[in-house]
């Protein structure tokens, strides 16, 4: 039997002893939680299995958790509302967090094997991976090696067994674009963010199934997707629409920053909000209170998401499994000065 990089000795030692993947990590690495008995079959199967930690791998000796984190850009809102509840919940339950950044569309390059080795040689114990796409080889990787992962909005919609936190995308849309109905607007576009993303499409979903509750049909040109969540989106998006014959009244952007390229499109043009034009984000961070005129948005309870991946992934680290392999937190609608009925 290989020794070190194959990720199948974890594997064949769980179904041997007729344990999970992570008690025999926890066995590895000198972790409580597993009884006396169960340790020592464990002990005796590695063993005569031949197995051994990978040189220099520093096992764990202080008791503390250490995970890794893998983030893109910190820059907007929406990630630093996520890290700082991450780092906070980190902080008073003792876990140390190695944080990195791969940017998005280069994540599912990574090598899978070596990705997950270094962190099992480093004594890492899982996985936090935020608005990220992790292949099918990644997840194998760190499956195969007794690292649970969890991811935070993924790029991908996860297969069954990746658990997964986030918010009431699809809810939130419809809300979004109910207010909007409420108010009277019947033209109403819809500028979405990453086209592929997981949380794009429910909030795009939530959009359609509020204009067709509502009898209003829905239009191909009002629905726009860029690359990113970002103001580049917004100013795209923005000019698409309102060059159209007949321009929306009101807009539903994906994404706080998405809303800010809006609003600076608008008055580019002279179009005034929200007399002329209604706009409502989503995520509700800083950005959306201190625009002008400040946004209407759908709040994420950005920090309390981050918080849950986090106590979530220690769960599956100890070998408990969530309920559901989907996490989802209530959006709710906080409405400022961008929205208004529309003129006339």
């Amino acid at each position: 039997m290989a020794t070190d990089r194959s990720g199948a000795n974890l594997a064949t030692i769980a179904a041997a002893a007729g344990v999970s993947v992570p008690t025999v990590s926890k066995v590895i690495n000198n972790r409580a939680g597993v009884s006396a008995g169960t340790r020592e079959r464990i002990q005796q199967l590695i063993a005569e299995a031949g197995y051994h930690s990978p040189q220099g791998r520093r096992v764990r000796t202080s008791g503390r958790t250490m995970i890794d984190l893998v983030i893109g850009e910190v820059k907007h809102g929406y990630a630093i509302g996520v890290l700082n509840g991450i780092l906070a919940y980190a902080h008073g339950s003792d876990i140390d967090v190695v944080v990195s950044s791969i940017e998005p569309a280069k994540f599912h390059l990574t090598d899978a094997d070596d990705w997950a080795d270094r962190m099992a040689d480093s004594g890492r114990q899982g996985l936090l991976a935020v608005t990220s796409q992790l292949t099918p080889s990644q997840h194998a990787a760190f499956t195969a090696r007794g690292l649970p992962v969890v991811v935070i909005d993924p790029l991908n919609t996860p297969p069954a067994d990746l658990t997964s936190v986030g918010a009431t995308n699809w809810a939130g849309g419809r809300a979004a674009t109910e207010h909007l109905i409420g108010l009277g607007h019947r033209r109403i576009a819809y500028l979405g963010g990453h086209e592929r993303a997981e949380c794009n499409q429910a909030r795009l979903h939530g959009y359609l199934a509020a204009l067709m509750s509502a009898e209003i049909p829905s239009t191909a040109d009002y629905i726009r997707s860029g690359s990113n969540f970002d103001r580049t989106t917004g100013l795209a998006g923005a000019r698409a629409v309102l060059d159209l014959p007949e321009p929306p009244t009101a807009i539903f952007a994906a994404s706080d920053t998405i809303a800010i390229g809006v609003l600076e499109e608008a008055r580019a043009r002279g179009i005034r909000v929200p007399e002329d034009l209604s706009i409502v984000g989503f995520d509700g961070t800083s950005v959306a209170e201190q625009s002008l005129p400040p946004l209407t948005s759908v709040a994420q309870p950005l920090q309390d998401i981050g918080a849950m991946a986090l106590r979530t992934l220690l769960h599956l680290i100890d070998g408990q499994r969530p309920p559901s392999p989907r996490v989802e937190l209530a959006t709710e609608l906080v409405v400022r000065g961008s929205t208004a009925p529309p003129q006339g």
